[in-house]
Formats: C-alpha cells, structure tokens, sequence
C-alpha cells in the first residue's frame, strides 16, 4: 500500500470509529444515559475521540505492513449503566449501535461504488472515487466485524451477555481487563486449526461479494 492510500485509510478508519462511538452515545442518551453528551462526546471533533495508540499508531502499523485484518478504534464513549432504563437490555442496544453504523457507512458506500458506474466521468477521477469508496465499505465491515466479536471489552460481548443469566454475565464481562489480550493471542496464533484472523478475512470477503464489490 502506497503512503497516499495509506494516509487516506488512516483518515477513514479515525472517522468511522468516531462515528461508531457516538452512535454509542446517541443511543444511551436516547435510552436514558445523558453522560455521553455531558462529557462532549457526541461530537466529530477527533480530538475529543482520538486514542494515540488504538487511533493512530496500532491501524498505522497495520496498513504499512500489510496486513490483511487491519483494525482501530476510538477511545471509548462512556456510559452508565445505571441511567439506562432496562440496564442488561439497553447495554446491549447502546453496544450493537456502533456496529450497526459501520454496516450502514458500508452499504452506502457500496451503493455509492454502484451508482458511479451509471454517471459520465473522467476514468482517472472515477478510479481515484472507487477507492475511496471501496475503503471505506472495506474498513467499516472491517470495523463491525470486529467489534461483534464476543469477546470482552468489545460490543459484540455486551450483546452475548444479554442471553446469559445475570451472574454469569458479570463474570464472563470481568475479563473485560485481559480480553484485548485474548483477543492479539487468538489473532496471533491459531487454535486446533482455526484462526481468528483468517475468520475475519474470509468473513469480510463474503460481506464484500454480499454487496456486490
């Protein structure tokens, strides 16, 4: 991947995470939780969402490596359980929202690759447009992916917990302290044949065809 193209990944990798964020913080606001909004994270200004390592450095290393699972995140929109009007329930909700909008830039985007192949333009313009849109449907399903994932701290944990008893919930939530760590070690090195990384890729190799890329 050249610098360019990898400038502009970095750019569209940041904007989606932040949008995954306040799609958190929208939906807990609308679900009772206000903490969100009173802390100015409902906001596309990156500086109040930007991580320095999740942001920028770790996706950075990522592209200019090469890696074919490339991954990011914004620092995480706070919330309060307590505020939410059916806790384990709207936990859930406010978790699947993030995700939700990363499928929803994708399909955008996809329909948007679609539409461009019935409008006259320059080809050298049209090639430039289909890459970056082509990025940003392949980043953001990169993105929901990811983040479905049931492992803790990520969201796709918070909507597994919902179908366990609540005791059990609180336990398996707890490994929220070393699930990044479960999650680079199962990434790293496959388990009794199967690979976490190559799930994701052949994951979003069929999201890419489902859309028609």
């Amino acid at each position: 991947m050249d610098l360019v193209t990898g400038f502009i990944s970095l750019i569209i990798l940041v904007y989606s995470a932040i949008l995954h964020e306040i799609a958190h913080g929208f939906v807990a606001e609308r679900l009772g939780d206000p903490t969100a909004r009173l802390m100015g994270r409902l906001t596309l200004n990156p500086k109040n969402h930007i991580d320095p390592f999740m942001s920028i450095a770790l996706p950075l290393i990522l592209i200019l490596s090469g890696s074919p699972v490339i991954f990011g995140a914004a620092k995480p929109v706070p919330v309060d359980p307590f505020n939410l009007r059916d806790g384990r329930k709207d936990m859930a909700l406010v978790s699947l929202a993030g995700p939700t909008t990363n499928i929803l830039i994708a399909a955008i985007g996809a329909l948007a690759i679609r539409g461009l192949f019935l409008i006259p333009i320059d080809p050298n313009t049209g090639i430039f447009i289909y890459k970056i849109l082509f990025i940003i449907v392949h980043l953001n399903i990169l993105l929901a992916i990811f983040n479905l994932i049931p492992i803790p701290p990520l969201d796709g944990s918070k909507i597994f917990a919902l179908v366990l008893p609540e005791k059990e919930a609180n336990t398996y939530l707890a490994l929220g302290s070393i699930g990044i760590f479960i999650l680079f070690f199962l990434l790293m090195f496959p388990i009794g044949g199967f690979s976490l990384g190559g799930f994701i890729f052949n994951l979003l190799t069929f999201s890419e065809k489902l859309l028609g890329l």
